[in-house]
């Protein structure tokens, strides 16, 4: 029996959803040009240019290696998935002063545990909220800067900075997989050829840490609101397996997986730090 109707759109709603189509396809493209113009303008700058803005994020030969998320859980006690059992409404292993600067309308977290204050050594976190419970949905193996970390991070001290920070813009030298963040694709991205062989896919995909930077634009934009000597360029990249310059870098994998679940509407944030550190 065939329901009337059944499988047709009215000729008034369908004119409006391809009104509402269009117009979304259009904002799509705006912010794909918004995006690429911006890592031209970047690239535009030159190679010797684009060294010292990655500088900040540069992995250094010699590093430590990682090895993973096991000997930090046992290190660390009660796992993570455990202590958010007891207490779903905050975030594991992170103390009332950093739970604090999480926002209230943030229902996305990427949260990175140091092994320790001078360690290369951490453990990545997604965590998504739904109501009041936070949810564990993913973790990675990952690194920090080759000498730890730091609450008072400045250019070249090879440690990461401890915090809060949002994440709003992302980039790298290879497309965009599904990403909901802006992204900037553009070869500008590519290591200088100087830099170790292995880091030569470190910046593949990047997801910029809102550290001394403006928000929405290129990963690559010089601009540091807070000065040079305070340093920038703090990113979530790919990682070689070794210590890096002050950033998070973790798989491909888990690179892909979070440039495809970061929403901007969901005002996604990283909180960091050395375990000492996330719980004081």
């Amino acid at each position: 029996m065939r329901i009337r109707g059944a499988g047709r759109t009215s000729g008034g709603a369908a004119a409006r959803g391809a009104t509402t189509g269009r117009a979304r396809d259009v904002s799509a493209a705006r912010a794909r040009v918004r995006a690429k113009a911006r890592a031209a303008a970047v690239a535009a700058a030159g190679g010797t240019v684009l060294a010292v803005l990655l500088a900040g994020c540069a992995s250094d030969d010699g590093g430590q290696q990682g090895s993973g998320s096991t000997k930090a859980e046992k290190d660390s006690g009660a796992s993570p998935k455990a202590e958010l059992a007891k207490n779903p409404t905050e975030i594991p292993r992170v103390g009332d002063r950093l739970q604090a600067k999480i926002p209230d309308n943030s229902t996305q977290v990427v949260a990175v545990e140091g092994r320790g204050k001078d360690s290369a050594d951490a453990t990545v976190r997604l965590y998504t909220r739904h109501g009041k419970a936070w949810h564990e949905e993913h973790s990675w193996q990952a690194h920090n800067g080759k000498k730890g970390w730091t609450s008072d991070h400045h250019q070249g001290d090879k440690r990461s900075p401890v915090g809060v920070f949002s994440l709003s813009d992302a980039g790298g030298v290879l497309p965009e997989p599904d990403a909901r963040l802006p992204y900037a694709h553009t070869s500008a991205f590519t290591p200088p050829s100087y830099w170790p062989k292995k880091t030569r896919h470190d910046f593949d995909h990047v997801i910029a840490i809102d550290y001394n930077r403006v928000k929405g634009a290129s990963p690559l934009d010089p601009t540091r609101p807070q000065g040079q000597a305070k340093g920038g360029s703090i990113w979530l990249h790919m990682d070689h397996g070794s210590g890096t310059s002050g950033c998070v870098s973790l798989s491909k994998a888990g690179m892909e997986t979070l440039l495809r679940t970061l929403d901007p509407k969901k005002h996604p944030v990283v909180v960091m730090g050395d375990k000492a550190s996330l719980n004081s």
